[in-house]
């Protein structure tokens, strides 16, 4: 059986990639970061010019119908070229929302979303049904915030605090910084670049106050990603859909294009008809951006040890250079067609085991381009690190693998 995109698809693709390729994005990302969001916001009225959020969105709403095939194939680009923004939260939103006219402001550009996730909704709710207001029942807030379980959200506030490797940080008010990655703690995990082998990080850390509340307790509810850029904030909890009427501080994420921010204000909104589908299409596009993210950090790092040399020869020659790079090209590859094949059915243990595949593919070939880039790949100065904050960001977005990896083994549909 062949699995290819057909041409048109290829051909949105392509067209992506080459408006990517114009934009610099790497410049938009770091002005982005600083929270100067004007040439952000231009590339985002482009791609939604492209027709990209008009994918996951009814034709009541200006949409051409929820297409995951070409989302999937959209979001590998933005991946590939480091897009900044609340992409998969917007995409999200259009499915939870009940009211065309909100959601057609998302597909024309004009407004973008964030969407903190703690859980998803029972499937006996029924969608237009509004959620529960009772205690707990909304949205993690800056006081009185329900603690959420770890792996339910992405990246966490970069506090200066390490957490165990592999535990995502949002939701709890600490960051794991990831093995090997600019800033990282040296007692990570032991075998990791920069890591300190003779003290491996065993015990868990004490988080800290909210820094921008002193002698608070530190935030333990969902983080939603650049809330200070969205127009509108939306909690996703096991209690329901919950609009909120602003934000918090901003918040530094270990990937510095990821600003983060606690939500205030919670009022409960009905669920729209394509809700069921929001949690599955999020998690698929959040692997496709690591996909794409995943093939930037090979080319770039393929490119750096062709020219790269060591005893007269490119390092690139060197046999344990090759197994590093064909490694990750094999992880790489054996994802995309568990992401498009997820694209076709959006069946949730599917989609979860795509996002498990991609996301540990991603930050496989993060972790072999770092070390293959040697001491440069640690500076902020250098390109490189805008992917490979990223990849470890997403690895947690949306579901960890280890939520996925219990998704899959769970599913009532096995084949094995």
């Amino acid at each position: 059986m062949r699995f290819l995109p057909d041409r048109e698809q290829r051909a949105f693709a392509a067209s992506l990639d080459a408006m990517l390729s114009r934009a610099d994005t790497p410049a938009v990302v770091r002005e982005w970061s600083r929270g100067e969001h004007a040439v952000g916001r231009a590339l985002w009225a482009r791609l939604a010019g492209a027709g990209v959020f008009s994918l996951a969105a009814g034709e009541e709403a200006g949409g051409v119908g929820v297409r995951p095939v070409e989302l999937a194939l959209a979001f590998v680009e933005l991946g590939r070229h480091a897009v900044p923004g609340p992409l998969v939260e917007t995409v999200t939103a259009a499915l939870l929302l009940p009211d065309a006219k909100l959601t057609e402001r998302l597909v024309t550009g004009e407004t973008m979303a964030t969407v903190a996730h703690t859980g998803t909704p029972p499937a006996d709710t029924g969608a237009g049904t509004g959620p529960g207001t009772g205690a707990g029942a909304g949205p993690g807030t800056r006081t009185g915030a329900p603690r959420t379980e770890p792996g339910t959200s992405g990246d966490g506030p970069c506090t200066g605090v390490g957490t165990r490797p592999g535990t995502p940080g949002d939701g709890t008010g600490t960051a794991d910084t990831g093995p090997g990655t600019p800033g990282a703690n040296p007692d990570t995990e032991p075998g990791t670049p920069g890591a300190n082998p003779g003290t491996p990080n065993t015990e868990p850390r004490t988080p800290r106050a909210n820094p921008d509340t002193p002698g608070t307790e530190p935030h333990t509810g969902p983080y939603a990603l650049d809330g200070d850029a969205a127009g509108l904030w939306l909690a996703l909890t096991p209690a329901g859909l919950f609009r909120c009427s602003g934000h918090g501080p901003v918040r530094r994420s270990l990937d510095l294009a990821r600003r983060l921010t606690a939500l205030e204000g919670p009022e409960p909104l009905p669920l729209g008809p394509s809700a069921a589908r929001a949690v599955p299409l999020a998690r698929l596009v959040t692997a496709a951006q690591a996909l794409g993210v995943g093939q930037a950090l090979l080319d770039r790092t393929v490119e750096h040890v062709r020219r790269r040399t060591q005893f007269g020869v490119p390092v690139g020659s060197f046999q344990a250079v090759k197994h590093r790079l064909a490694d990750a090209e094999v992880a790489l590859a054996f994802a995309r067609p568990l992401v498009l094949g997820a694209a076709l059915t959006l069946a949730p243990a599917e989609v979860a085991a795509a996002k498990a595949a991609a996301c540990e593919a991603a930050y496989a070939t993060a972790r072999t381009a770092l070390q293959l880039h040697g001491a440069i790949g640690y500076t902020a100065e250098c390109d490189l690190s805008l992917w490979l904050t990223k990849a470890r960001a997403l690895r947690t977005a949306w579901g960890s693998p280890e939520e996925c990896r219990a998704a899959v083994l769970g599913a009532g549909d096995r084949r094995w």
